[in-house]
């Protein structure tokens, strides 16, 4: 995989409650990925951006909602996300990591 590919797979670290019970629980980092990103490349991007050994890789895909505004009907966009599991000792710090 190519280093322009890898910046483009990982769009950046989610956070929000229950990503912060999976990182306590199951060692596990919630990431907003691309739509078009497979398994393997979220992967392979994790491995090299962060250095850090990969056990399992699980892929969600979230509907944007329909909401009513002053136009009429909207729809906010659909996202992808990814929840990483790490392998057992493995660690992410997203303060040093460049």
């Amino acid at each position: 995989m190519n280093q322009e590919r890898i910046y483009k797979v990982l769009l950046g670290p989610l956070v929000s409650e229950k990503a912060t019970m999976a990182a306590e629980q199951n060692n596990q980092v919630v990431f907003k990925v691309a739509p078009d990103a497979t398994k393997p490349e979220i992967k392979a991007a994790v491995e090299q951006l962060f250095e850090v050994k990969v056990a399992k890789v699980q892929t969600v895909n979230i509907k944007g909602k329909t909401k009513r505004n002053r136009f009429g009907m909207g729809k906010r966009n659909d996202t992808h996300k990814a929840y990483v599991t790490l392998q057992e000792g493995q660690d992410i710090d997203f303060v040093s990591a460049e």
